[in-house]
């Protein structure tokens, strides 16, 4: 086998193992057109690499990706330095990441950590990092009072529920005079999978490659702390700064100046988007933003009185905030339009956000 052709063999396996380990050599001989035997030779090649691994007898045989891990245990103290924790303890564990998934996981485990110094009242940490030949992930638990439990407390929300709904927003701290409350926002949107469980609250976002994403949030039984887990593809060409672009702008000197708002987030079990009140709970500090996009994805209706709320009052009490719809229904859209009829405005199934689509 030529360099080119295994690095490409290498490449799929790496690629495909994951959702493939039983039927891996099949898949590798159809792709290829080569025998089950080279697929085989192929695998077993990246097993003295000490690239895969494999488990079972040759008809049972199971590959997978062999994982490096490195787990330890801090003390959590005011004065505790996540950047050197970063550089001391994880940064030695990782090797041949790209400069852009460094930066990545740079980013994303300060911020965690940092979260957890400033905000949690835990006096540990267990940090868990593991990666393979095709992701990395990055896993931080502590001891808290539980982040959602924290922001519930410390805004005097009504549940943990609304908690995530402002805490997905960005700009929410318990600390403004050292924190933008920027780090959570950025770090959901740079990895590939962003899971935060704590308390009765179970919260899921996946980040496609088609510049999707996906949200799973659901109640779960009360466990205390924290816990953060960060996934991100190793060949992924996303980077910090082309994330934190997408939601800055020019006129407003780059700052932090659109966010973006999953509507599913704000909807309880059993509930419809119909009242004021829901409308008034997702607009809550939109007016700290030039440029608020409301995503519609996984809804399918609003009620006259939520959509009158949204486009029509609060547009005429805040005209400096634009607000932008996507992933609207007709029967969404047509709610709107009612709305943005009474109020003079235009019709909503054309407004667009001002830099793209924002996830």
């Amino acid at each position: 086998m030529n360099d080119q052709r295994f690095e490409e063999v290498r490449n799929f396996i790496v690629q495909n193992l994951d959702e493939h380990p039983a039927d891996i050599a099949r898949l590798v001989a159809d792709r290829f057109n080569v025998s089950r035997q080279s697929a085989i030779n192929y695998l077993n090649k990246l097993m003295a690499q000490g690239i895969v691994t494999a488990t079972g007898n040759t008809k049972a045989r199971k590959y997978s990706l062999r994982p490096v891990l490195t787990e330890f245990t801090i003390d959590v103290t005011a004065d505790l330095e996540e950047d050197v924790i970063w550089r001391q303890r994880v940064l030695p564990a990782l090797h041949g990441l790209k400069d852009n998934v460094l930066g990545i996981c740079t980013y994303g485990f300060t911020e965690m950590l940092n979260n957890v110094v400033a905000h949690s009242e835990s006096p540990i940490a267990l940090v868990s990092v593991q990666y393979d030949a095709a992701k990395t992930q990055i896993a931080i638990t502590d001891a808290g009072i539980g982040i959602f439990n924290k922001i519930q407390r410390e805004f005097g929300l009504d549940d943990p529920r609304q908690a995530l709904l402002e805490l997905s927003k960005g700009k929410l701290t318990t600390d403004p005079e050292h924190h933008s409350g920027e780090g959570i926002f950025f770090t959901s949107r740079i990895f590939d999978d962003f899971i935060i469980l704590s308390g009765r609250v179970f919260f899921h976002r996946i980040n496609t490659k088609d510049d999707q994403w996906l949200l799973d949030v659901k109640d779960q039984a009360e466990s205390a702390g924290t816990s953060v887990f960060l996934t991100i593809r190793n060949d992924s060409v996303t980077t910090t700064k082309d994330t934190m672009d997408r939601f800055a702008s020019e006129e407003d000197n780059f700052r932090f100046s659109r966010t973006h708002i999953p509507i599913q987030l704000a909807i309880y079990e059993g509930e419809q988007l119909i009242s004021r009140s829901q409308a008034k709970r997702i607009l809550a500090r939109a007016d700290r933003f030039s440029e608020v996009m409301l995503d519609y994805q996984g809804v399918t209706e609003i009620g006259q009185a939520f959509a009158d709320e949204v486009y029509r009052v609060y547009q005429r009490a805040h005209p400096d905030v634009t607000i932008v719809s996507v992933n609207t229904t007709a029967e969404i859209r047509h709610m709107m339009n009612r709305a943005l009829a009474n109020s003079g405005e235009q019709d909503a199934s054309i407004q667009k956000p001002s830099q793209g689509v924002l996830i």
